[in-house]
């Protein structure tokens, strides 16, 4: 954004005034903005070709520059209870799909499961137990992908993957138990949720 397309952005804005208030003509505004959107698209388009040339050496304004591009604005809006009130806090949002989700498994879900296991017979009861072995669990670790965000745990993938075989003996003894317990740490269960609004459009 140099000092010449600013003037041009403010030049549009202008003359769009004067359109609305009928002292410019149709045509003199609809050229302006044509060409303040050719001098806006050449502009991206140097900005881009400079970050592609410059990346080896700027990598840093090419990934902040493709991570703006990836980011969604758009604000959640206010979402309505089964009660019939409005909730407007970002918590509250959150909580509302999440009670609606949690509705939909009830004792039901559960009966089906057990008959499910029920029909598999006794050659499922006879197969040997699951178990975590070190070699899955540093498979897992070293597999992460180093550029991912951290989770609630606040533990950046990048220091899991390269502390693989310090941690790897007691993250399996943790998931051998778990599995053989069936209960899950609680740490484990949560995560951070960020609610994306659709916009729902008639087909």
């Amino acid at each position: 954004m140099n000092k010449e397309l600013l003037a041009k952005l403010n030049q549009k804005k202008e003359v769009y005034r004067g359109w609305k208030q009928g002292q410019v003509p149709w045509e003199e505004y609809r050229e302006i903005v044509r060409v303040a959107r050719e001098q806006v698209r050449k502009a991206k388009a140097l900005t881009e070709l400079h970050l592609a040339r410059d990346v080896k050496g700027n990598k840093k304004d090419f990934y902040r520059y493709v991570s703006d591009r990836r980011k969604t604005r758009e604000i959640v809006s206010p979402l309505r209870k089964e009660a019939g009130h409005l909730v407007t806090w970002d918590v509250e949002k959150a909580e509302v799909p999440n009670n609606f989700f949690a509705s939909v498994f009830n004792s039901k879900c559960t009966s089906h499961t057990a008959q499910v296991a029920k029909g598999k017979g006794e050659d499922w009861e006879n197969e040997e137990p699951l178990t975590v072995g070190d070699d899955q669990v540093r498979g897992c670790l070293r597999s992460l992908k180093e550029h991912k965000s951290m989770g609630p745990d606040e533990m950046h993938p990048w220091v899991l993957r390269e502390l693989a075989d310090e941690v790897t003996k007691p993250l399996s003894i943790i998931s051998e138990r778990s599995l053989r317990s069936g209960d899950v740490p609680t740490d484990w269960s949560r995560g951070n949720i960020t609610p994306i609004f659709k916009n729902c459009t008639p087909c």
